[in-house]
């Protein structure tokens, strides 16, 4: 591609060194989904005829066939997928290949075609998050009555529904699906028609361009249109946010499945064994995800350290762009899968749920509030309980088994109804603010939810 300057064969170290063919393949929709619309641009513009435009499009679909099927034989000494296809062209049909590249750089046509990319693979996370929120919600309605203790510091709280719990992540991944949106609308812009830098000479129709492969908005410079990466970047942020979450959830999903919580059953299809310990039912798909959010993670800082130094324009540096991309991509599509998946068909046990609810300590809380409501100051409730605590350890009974004498040698506020405050049901129906765990709330949310992801429309 570039023997006229040079009178030397590149090195096959070079080559070997420099070739992005071994990966960047996987953009050959793209790409010449892309070439078709820069035909057409070039026959607009008089540089090529009809017959000559026909006769390229014929020609790169079957290319792209041939990709399919596995005949294409990819060379690593055309190093790119851009050239692959465009040397495939012109041997197919002669000179019309050979004019495809007028007033295009693959500088803007890898910008190009990375856009294209994003921009389906942002739709395809999109439409798994909402699987997986479909799913989370499905758990929560088939177990809508199960309780379980908040917790904080890993120390038991206050007794929350399991659905309110759930509901949490749903919130979490609306958020990453709100950031996909919006940094959808960055990455659907067309940059081709830059050219290495600085345009070309030879003006073709911009607008046709992006009418033909539906980008509503075009590149304002050149410059920063073939060294801009921030779109990748940006997908690659929202991806490690989205593996942050699942990981989050895997950690509640570990716990849940041990011995020591026996919260959650996960199928025999989600699980694995060990090689030594017959017993054991361990949770991989969980652990799997949470180790792999560290690689997205990765990912994301393999990118800013690539481009933070970089001065305009293009540098070879960003063909690192694209394995760290891929890999996010693929990573996170497969992890929503599967998580999903596993969700829908989990079981809660609802008999260890309402045991470890039972926990009388977790309404002391509510003492502290019914208190309040008897006047006390909040500090100093929060005292009085603090020290009932610790006298019902002491005495090794829990606050329902005291009686009103023990109760009022902490303060004389305390009547018979506190024994009322001391039921789960009750302090669940009493949690009735917005956002708070009541059932009724709860309900409200389910359906809410329910509704929205049903009508709600992909990006």
């Amino acid at each position: 591609m570039w023997k006229g300057r040079f009178q030397t064969e590149t090195s096959n170290l070079v080559q070997r060194y420099g070739e992005s063919i071994s990966y960047d393949w996987r953009l050959y929709a793209y790409d010449i989904e892309g070439s078709i619309a820069q035909a057409a641009a070039l026959q607009d513009a008089g540089i090529i005829n009809k017959t000559e435009e026909r006769a390229i499009i014929r020609g790169l679909r079957e290319i792209k066939k041939e990709i399919e099927t596995g005949e294409f034989r990819f060379k690593t000494s055309l190093e790119d997928i851009h050239m692959n296809i465009e040397a495939a062209l012109t041997e197919k049909i002669g000179a019309p290949g050979a004019k495809l590249h007028t007033a295009r750089s693959r500088n803007d046509q890898v910008a190009l075609d990375t856009r294209l990319y994003c921009r389906a693979e942002t739709k395809a996370i999109f439409n798994r998050l909402t699987a997986m929120q479909n799913a989370l919600i499905t758990l929560s309605v088939n177990h809508s009555g199960a309780v379980v203790p908040g917790y904080t510091h890993l120390q038991r709280g206050q007794p929350v529904l399991l659905a309110h719990h759930l509901l949490a992540y749903v919130e979490m991944l609306e958020r990453d699906k709100e950031r996909l949106r919006d940094c959808y609308k960055r990455i659907n812009v067309m940059p081709l028609g830059s050219g290495a830098l600085a345009g070309s000479t030879i003006a073709l129709n911009r607008n046709l361009i992006a009418e033909k492969l539906g980008f509503p908005a075009i590149t304002q410079n050149s410059m920063d249109a073939v060294s801009d990466r921030d779109y990748i970047a940006e997908l690659l942020f929202i991806i490690s946010m989205v593996g942050i979450h699942l990981s989050r959830l895997s950690e509640d999903v570990i716990l849940w499945a041990s011995a020591e919580f026996g919260f959650i059953e996960l199928s025999d299809a989600h699980t694995t064994g060990s090689s030594l310990m017959p017993q054991k039912k361990n949770p991989d798909v969980a652990e799997l995800t949470r180790g792999k959010t560290g690689r997205l993670v990765g990912n994301l800082m393999s990118l800013l350290t690539t481009i933070k130094g970089l001065p305009m324009t293009y540098n070879r540096d960003l063909q690192e762009d694209k394995e760290p991309l891929f890999d996010s991509i693929d990573q996170i599509k497969l992890a929503l899968e599967v998580f999903s998946e596993m969700m829908a068909v989990a079981k809660i046990r609802e008999d260890r749920t309402q045991a470890a609810a039972a926990d009388p300590f977790l309404l002391a809380t509510d003492l502290a509030d019914y208190l309040v409501l008897n006047k006390v100051p909040f500090r100093e409730a929060h005292e009085i309980i603090g020290k009932l605590t610790a006298y019902s350890i002491q005495q090794q009974r829990g606050f329902p088994e005291l009686t009103l004498e023990e109760f009022n040698q902490f303060s004389d506020a305390f009547d018979e109804d506190v024994f009322k405050v001391l039921n789960v049901k009750t302090a669940l129906r009493a949690r009735k603010s917005i956002g708070a765990p009541s059932p009724v709330n709860i309900g409200r949310q389910i359906s809410r939810w329910q509704k929205r992801l049903h009508t709600a429309k992909s990006l």
